[in-house]
């Protein structure tokens, strides 16, 4: 690994080189990638246009990143930018690299997190696209148009997260495939209508599974706190630590997101059918009212009670995208009834 590892520090140090000019779009590629924004943008966007692909959106979304955190227990997986301080191999010809504010993630990097909720997610936008393009028009091209697109995207996406000395390429590339796969399956088992009962069954099983595998691992002596030390010790700027990329943040969102998607198909089965212009009002006050749910700060002592905040906070979205602020625009628009 070690040939691989060194391979893909030269990549990243000719990527920063060759680039530079072009970091403001690497970051923000990077910033679309994270699979945060896959509920707190994609998913609010996608929902008002279209509700059965949104819910799919919500659904791939928490269980490629529950498999992620599972994949990276396993496989662990340096990240370049503390595998070059850590490794030793550059203390007399350091590369001239540079990290960013998003580099600092605290979990293992194999494989790549970003690569794999992103190609999971789009994968059913693109495929919900292509598919409507096809019914519309009969054109086979038009609706290569979002594949093609698609592939675009996840190359930008992957290359941001070299760039940022996140991840290695061969991370990227196991991500990238992964969530392919996954994109592919999960779109098939969208539970559209499912009982609150299945949600909690799904949520509950989803953090016990995470905690007993966790729990075992470390009965038999392996030690997964052992990438937090690392970025500690390396990232350039102690600040850029957060704990909501710590591993246990992934997985406290995956099951506030199941839980909170059961809880607002309970409220109200079916939804709202709104015309178009109230669906456009409600994914503006959506997504104003999840930027201020996103920014909320919550307080990271006792470790305990930042991922009960954390899990209530994500618990929350869906029922705000799909209950509030729908219902709140059908009392606004509503005719009144003539008597």
């Amino acid at each position: 690994m070690e040939n691989i590892y060194r391979q893909g520090v030269e990549m990243a140090e000719e990527l920063q080189r060759r680039s530079r000019s072009c970091e403001g779009l690497w970051l923000i590629a990077s910033h679309l990638g994270d699979p945060k924004a896959a509920v707190l943008l994609v998913f609010p966007l996608v929902f008002h246009t279209h509700r059965r692909t949104g819910i799919a959106v919500l659904w791939v979304a928490a269980l490629s990143e529950w498999l992620n955190l599972v994949l990276k227990w396993i496989l662990f997986g340096e990240r370049p930018y503390w595998w070059i301080g850590h490794s030793g191999l550059f203390s007399r010809n350091p590369p001239k690299v540079q990290q960013f504010m998003s580099t600092c993630e605290t979990g293992p990097g194999s494989p790549s997190g970003h690569a794999m909720v992103t190609a999971a997610v789009w994968w059913v936008i693109v495929s919900f696209l292509a598919s409507f393009f096809h019914t519309r028009t009969g054109s086979k091209i038009l609706a290569a148009v979002p594949y093609l697109l698609y592939a675009v995207f996840l190359a930008c996406v992957g290359l941001s997260r070299i760039f940022i000395l996140a991840h290695f390429p061969h991370q990227v590339i196991g991500g990238l495939l992964a969530g392919v796969l996954l994109g592919v399956f999960l779109n098939r088992t969208v539970p559209e209508d499912r009982s609150l009962l299945f949600f909690f069954r799904f949520s509950l099983t989803l953090l016990l599974g995470a905690l007993l595998m966790h729990g075992a691992l470390q009965k038999i002596g392996v030690d997964l706190s052992w990438s937090i030390s690392l970025a500690k010790r390396w990232c350039s700027h102690p600040e850029w630590i957060r704990m909501d990329t710590a591993p246990f943040s992934s997985l406290n969102r995956d099951a506030g997101v199941l839980l909170g998607l059961g809880l607002a198909q309970y409220w109200k089965p079916g939804g709202w059918a709104l015309p178009w212009v109230p669906r456009t009002l409600c994914l503006a006050l959506s997504s104003i009212a999840l930027h201020y749910i996103n920014s909320f700060p919550v307080p990271t002592v006792p470790p305990l009670l930042f991922y009960s905040l954390f899990f209530l906070k994500y618990s929350i979205v869906p029922q705000v995208v799909m209950v509030l602020v729908p219902g709140f625009v059908h009392l606004l628009t509503a005719k009144p009834k003539m008597e």
